[in-house]
């Protein structure tokens, strides 16, 4: 698909090629490179090759964020089935599944993720479409990079103080036949209850709050060891076990491993 536009900072059209040499250069000459750092993961969906691998760079290396690309809808779709995102970029304009379509499909998934719809239509009607389908955001190219990560951590902020607040009043859970007191660090099923530690707490209800969902295992050790080292992690391997244990009585509820992802709490 053609796209109009100035260069520039300005991101749409009339953008330079930039080969793998080029990127690799501009990757090394990062001063964060290399460093293992917990960061907000973006699905991008941009049919224009040149156009996404700039976008990808300059949001990974100035925003700091884990930015997977999809070059169509169909791609961008099977993606996210497979993934966990913190927020969604879709081009409107795509062959296969067209951006609208695509983030019509992922609301019938995730009601919740912040999706920004990039595109070249700048009518009142296109924008109306945007939003009703759940759109959190509508961009016009050409538009300038800035403007972009400024709307991204807009967005971003919005949805994790939505999210904490909501985390922050939930402390009882029901997981299958049992139920699960965060606060008083108990789970029970009839009238045997079973006393948690503080670290099964938080893990149990960490995998509570990420129902059906991966939990990965860096997630995991940031958010109740606040360190993701070799030997925090063959510690929550441990807790893992035993909360398993505890849930053995109910054969609809199960942890499983995600491999080389972490893990997920399954309630059929």
């Amino acid at each position: 698909m053609k796209k109009s536009g100035k260069s520039g900072s300005s991101f749409g059209g009339g953008l330079p090629v930039i080969n793998l040499k080029q990127r690799v250069n501009i990757l090394l000459n990062n001063p964060s490179f290399g460093l293992k750092t917990y960061m907000k993961k973006i699905l991008l969906v941009e049919d224009d090759p040149n156009l996404g691998l700039l976008l990808q760079d300059y949001l990974q290396l100035k925003g700091k964020f884990d930015v997977v690309l999809c070059k169509d809808g169909e791609e961008g779709l099977r993606n996210f089935t497979k993934n966990n995102y913190d927020l969604l970029i879709l081009d409107v304009m795509m062959p296969k599944k067209d951006g609208f379509t695509l983030g019509k499909d992922i609301r019938k998934i995730n009601a919740h993720v912040p999706i920004i719809f990039a595109t070249a239509k700048g009518m009142i009607e296109d924008k109306t479409q945007a939003f009703n389908l759940g759109g959190d955001d509508y961009i016009t190219k050409p538009f300038r990079i800035e403007e972009l990560l400024l709307r991204i951590n807009a967005l971003l902020k919005r949805a994790g103080n939505s999210e904490k607040h909501e985390e922050e009043k939930q402390t009882t859970f029901k997981v299958g036949r049992y139920t699960f007191d965060y606060t008083q660090q108990v789970i029970t099923i009839g009238d045997s209850p079973q006393k948690l530690s503080t670290k099964e707490a938080e893990l149990l209800r960490l995998l509570c709050l990420r129902k059906n969902e991966v939990l990965t295992r860096e997630e995991a050790l940031l958010n109740i060891w606040h360190d993701d080292n070799y030997f925090n992690g063959r510690s929550m391997d441990v807790f893992l076990s035993k909360i398993r244990k505890y849930l053995k009585d109910d054969p609809n509820v199960e942890i499983i491993n995600v491999h080389g992802r972490g893990y997920k709490l399954l309630i059929n």
